[in-house]
């Protein structure tokens, strides 16, 4: 396959598997002015699917970055109705949302924590009619990548200038099985697998999972009616998508005040732009008590005061150690790709699909059985080769999940 025909094969996935738009559907992309051309093929294929209307919205890395050097203290405390009221226009006309991924990671390194903190605490508010669809599968969303130069660079500071962003492209080809045939056949099969290892763990019914590594004694309570979840999520008009792309994981939530013991990362996370790196959290009756980085501290401590739910855990993953992300050796620096190289766990909001009829309670009803709120979710990788996972049952039965980082079953 030539690079136009791999290019052409993402896009029609981007809207055929992750997205799966519908004859009519109304399309929002957001991106960056870096994937503007693969925006353009997207609009094309998205289009020739009978999409309705299909809107792209474009940002770019040094106008995002003046806003955060030099808005008034008024605006980055803020956010703009226009923008809220046009992702609550999606959700009433049950549109599609498309992220094409393109970020720096270093974008917004060097900026003050609190500024950042501000505009995520001002658009959390602002979307939350939006994020509460999301998160509850009520819209269908997904999210792609495509290379920048400084994201290349940051991947592959070894390589020429001019190989960088070609060895980046490779790389995401890679991860979502373009180049191997037919992709949107390779991922119904890629999905159906992992819809089976959830399967599994559902008629387990665990209620607690112990994690074991150096730097790692964790102790999981999983919430009594919590439901292991893989890569296809459905909308309640019965449409079917694929929210990340790659994906390699199964996951649920946990028991919001059953998280017991100390956990270290195994990649860095990327987050606002800036890195935090070499963390350890400790949690006392699910609550984060102590956290420390090498890297990033300051901003990891921010992180943990957006809300009351950002110092609690919303999700658990498990990925393989040997998932192709992972035996690529590449470190993306961006939490699409690296949370399907590893086991992770998430800060913040909980997924109510992951509770058996959790997409029709309300907050209030879904804290009352164990889930976190928050207006934060962010994934940090904590998988390694030397990671061993038990599954604790009602009788207190201890059985292998994961040992040297892989399925024991």
């Amino acid at each position: 396959m030539t690079f136009e025909d791999k290019l052409a094969q993402y896009a029609e996935l981007a809207v055929k598997v992750g997205v799966n738009i519908q004859q009519g559907q109304y399309l929002l992309v957001n991106t960056s002015v870096e994937a503007l051309d693969f925006a353009r093929l997207v609009v094309k294929k998205a289009y020739e699917a009978g999409a309705g209307r299909v809107h792209v919205q474009l940002t770019d890395d040094v106008m995002v970055r003046a806003f955060y050097e030099h808005a008034s203290d008024e605006e980055i405390e803020s956010y703009p109705q226009w923008a809220a009221l046009q992702r609550d226009e999606l959700v009433a006309k049950n549109g599609a949302l498309l992220w094409i991924d393109a970020d720096n990671p270093d974008l917004l390194a060097g900026i003050d924590v609190e500024r950042l903190t501000k505009q995520q605490k001002a658009s959390g508010k602002a979307l939350a009619n939006y994020r509460a669809a999301a998160m509850k599968d009520d819209i269908a969303w997904s999210i792609v990548a495509v290379p920048s130069k400084e994201w290349a660079t940051k991947i592959f500071p070894q390589l020429k200038e001019e190989e960088r962003v070609t060895a980046l492209w490779n790389a995401i080809f890679s991860t979502v099985r373009i180049g191997e045939g037919d992709a949107v056949a390779k991922w119904r099969e890629h999905i159906t697998g992992l819809e089976a290892r959830a399967a599994m763990l559902n008629a387990k019914h665990y209620t607690k999972l112990h994690y074991t590594a150096p730097g790692t004694d964790l102790t999981i309570e999983l919430a009594p009616e919590h439901l292991w979840l893989a890569a296809s999520s459905k909308t309640p008009q019965d449409v079917t998508f694929v929210a990340n792309m790659p994906t390699e994981e199964v996951y649920t939530l946990p028991n919001k005040t059953g998280v017991n013991g100390y956990v270290s990362n195994t990649k860095p996370l990327v987050y606002q732009g800036n890195i935090i790196d070499d963390f350890t959290l400790t949690f006392e009756q699910g609550k984060i008590v102590k956290a420390e980085a090498g890297v990033g501290n300051d901003l990891l401590q921010q992180l943990m005061s957006v809300d009351e739910g950002s110092s609690y855990l919303g999700e658990v993953a498990l990925v393989p150690h040997e998932s192709p992300i992972s035996a690529s050796n590449i470190l993306f620096y961006n939490t699409l790709f690296d949370e399907n190289a590893s086991n992770h766990l998430a800060i913040g909001e909980a997924y109510p699909t992951c509770l058996a009829g959790g997409r029709d309670m309300t907050d209030k009803e879904l804290a009352a059985v164990g889930a976190n709120i928050s207006i934060t979710h962010e994934d940090f990788m904590i998988g390694s080769a030397e990671m061993a996972i038990d599954g604790i049952l009602a009788d207190g039965t201890a059985e292998s999940i994961f040992r040297k980082g892989s399925w024991a079953f």
